[in-house]
């Protein structure tokens, strides 16, 4: 079940927007989906989950031009400006976006930067499928949407340069796990509406897989999770924009 928005996904064009270091957003409608894979690990559990509010989500993962030009660091051992910034912890990723949030245009503007939670990650990542991927669930069309083990020459690449969901979202499977919000918990039994993750927990949420991955490590419900402090070569993040004009 999945209910965004009247209008069929195909004809539907999400709005556009950018911030003052060139990163771009879409607009997610709000919608009820089922979140998780019953296919999937025990942790998948599916479930209903209503997101009351739009958001604006980075149309692609944040590159290290973008981190470095908020952060004054590159950390990514696979360079290249284009590429996803990876071997950033959680806690580098939250400071990313505090530190997007002040700068100049960004307050003037009322722009509030953050990381998706994992509902939000999971149902934009969806795009209005109720399919293993984004893109239907042959594994075999992998390749044309996304970096994984089979492709990926043992390294990241740039961003946008696979196909976009039906929601115009880039490298949501694949090229780098993707840090969410939430802090790392068994799912829920029933319905839910915002969810924000468990309450506590060791580990943080990611979400996507990455490039040195097999493909069905890269499903839209699959998961993996972290120590906050961890960085590692195939883990990034995209952010969301929580505010503005």
């Amino acid at each position: 079940m999945l209910t965004p928005d009247p209008t069929p996904v195909e004809d539907m064009e999400l709005p556009e927007s950018a911030d003052s270091i060139g990163m771009e957003f879409k607009l997610i409608p709000a919608g009820t989906f089922t979140m998780g894979d019953a296919s999937g690990d025990d942790d998948e559990t599916p479930h209903e989950v209503t997101l009351t509010k739009p958001f604006k989500m980075g149309v692609h993962e944040v590159t290290q031009a973008q981190y470095e030009q908020v952060m004054g660091v590159n950390p990514s051992e696979y360079k290249g400006a284009n590429n996803p910034v990876e071997m950033v912890s959680w806690e580098d990723a939250v400071e990313f976006c505090r530190r997007l949030s002040e700068l100049p245009a960004e307050k003037a503007a009322g722009n509030v930067y953050r990381l998706p939670t994992e509902a939000e990650w999971e149902y934009a990542c969806r795009a209005g499928t109720t399919t293993k991927f984004s893109f239907g669930d042959d594994e075999s069309d992998f390749g044309e949407y996304g970096w994984y083990r089979e492709n990926s020459g043992r390294t990241t690449h740039p961003v946008g340069s696979k196909l976009p969901n039906a929601w115009g979202l880039y490298d949501m499977h694949g090229n780098v796990w993707e840090w969410c919000q939430d802090w790392y918990g068994d799912y829920p039994s029933g319905s839910v509406t915002d969810p924000s993750g468990a309450t506590s927990s060791s580990f943080r949420v990611d979400r996507g897989g990455g490039w040195v991955n097999a493909a069905d490590r890269c499903r839209s419900a699959g998961r993996s999770r972290n120590s906050p402090s961890d960085r590692y070569y195939s883990l990034g993040f995209r952010v969301v924009r929580s505010s503005g004009k």
